[in-house]
């Protein structure tokens, strides 16, 4: 822990007493704290915290603009339904009658909030329990072991990282450590580049999660009205990138957050998490927490899948708050484009009009772009992306 009790001697030292210390240089505090590797969890290992680093505290600007926290009613039983988060139980998925059910209520979850819980999905507890256990091991392990990983390239294969990529351009660091492994781009990874301590049980997991991708697009696309396979063609469940988060406990959670409010830059995210909760979607500009179901997985659509949905099925914004209690465990399934494919995504022809006799159902609403062209938006702008590629 040597670097850890550095980075003690050294950041830390400048964090004490108030946030609005004269002189405070925000960027060069980042930096110096993005220099350490040590991440989040390095500050918590540092020693007792009754504070957190400045560096944590959102801009008050930006906390005044916060949409209200929505509280459900004791009185109004149909507006808290309005807004809890669906749960879809795909027992029965290939059972013809109870097939055409889930494809209902995954369309209306799509369209109307963009977020769903599954329960029998397929995924054995055991496996979904040892994947949070290799998470957790991974952050938890010596920081000098993890160091070599922590980069914020986007183009490689296995990273560990504090925060997001837009890390240098950011107001505040988010409270989370993250590690990512690109699964499938579209070639599987080679096994030797993931993390001893998470090894074999991510590349079980990602055998279950492929599955169940497969699975879920075709649900996707019937709920679009469109062929089961239509989806999958379109190279949409091609590219498979895993986000193991780590969110240690909070002293000032109400000063900062885990993670920001964002959408997702995929088709969808399909979401393990642990009991402890804290992840919020925003509907009818209200944050809306989300109650962890045991056994369940939740899924949101992502920003692609809206585009080439011409706004029928919802990219839903999220954001995790911080916690007293904690580590938060999460692991996050991107299925997503790839950056080096040529293939272009628009609004897809069989929603805007009928090939058969011209009628046409609605204008298309985005550009035509790459996965590349999203993607340098993305990790240029980090919010309102889909904004640039309106028409």
């Amino acid at each position: 822990m040597e670097k850890a009790n550095q980075y003690s001697g050294e950041f830390l030292a400048g964090c004490e007493g108030s946030v609005t210390v004269t002189g405070y240089d925000h960027m060069k505090e980042m930096k110096a704290f993005d220099d350490t590797k040590a991440g989040v969890k390095g500050v918590v290992d540092a020693g007792p915290l009754a504070k957190i680093p400045r560096i944590f505290v959102r801009p008050e600007d930006e906390i005044a603009k916060d949409e209200p926290l929505f509280t459900p009613s004791t009185s109004d039983i149909n507006e808290n339904s309005t807004f809890e988060t669906p749960v879809i139980d795909l027992q029965g998925v290939y059972d013809q009658q109870r097939h055409k059910e889930i494809v209902s209520e995954i369309r209306h979850a799509s369209e109307t909030r963009g977020v769903f819980q599954l329960i029998n999905h397929g995924i054995p507890q055991a496996v979904m329990e040892e994947m949070m256990n290799g998470v957790k091991r991974f952050h938890e392990q010596d920081v000098q072991v993890k160091m070599p990983l922590y980069s914020r390239d986007p183009t490689k294969k296995v990273v560990y990282f504090n925060t997001t990529y837009h890390f240098h351009k950011a107001r505040y660091a988010e409270w989370k450590d993250s590690l990512v492994c690109r699964m499938l781009s579209p070639d599987p990874i080679n096994p030797e580049d993931l993390p001893e301590t998470t090894r074999d049980i991510m590349l079980e997991y990602t055998r279950h999660m492929v599955n169940l991708g497969d699975i879920l697009i075709e649900l996707l696309s019937e709920g679009l009205r469109l062929d089961a396979h239509h989806l999958k063609g379109l190279d949409c469940t091609k590219n498979l990138i895993h986000i193991g988060h780590y969110y240690p406990a909070c002293p000032e959670p109400e000063l900062t957050l885990g993670g920001g409010k964002h959408s997702d830059p995929t088709f969808f995210t399909i979401l393990l998490q642990d009991e402890i909760g804290g992840l919020q979607f925003l509907h009818q500009n209200h944050w809306v927490g989300v109650t962890p179901v045991p056994g369940a997985l939740l899924v949101n659509i992502g920003d692609l899948l809206q585009v080439i949905s011409n706004d029928r099925f919802k990219s839903v914004e999220h954001r995790v708050v911080a916690n007293l209690t904690g580590p938060r465990i999460s692991m996050a399934s991107f299925f997503t484009g790839s950056r080096a494919s040529t293939k272009v995504y628009g609004p897809l022809k069989e929603l805007i009009f009928d090939e058969n006799d011209g009628t046409s159902y609605d204008r298309p609403l985005y550009k035509d772009i790459t996965v590349r062209e999203y993607s340098d938006v993305y990790y240029s702008k980090g919010l309102n992306v889909l904004s640039h590629f309106k028409l």
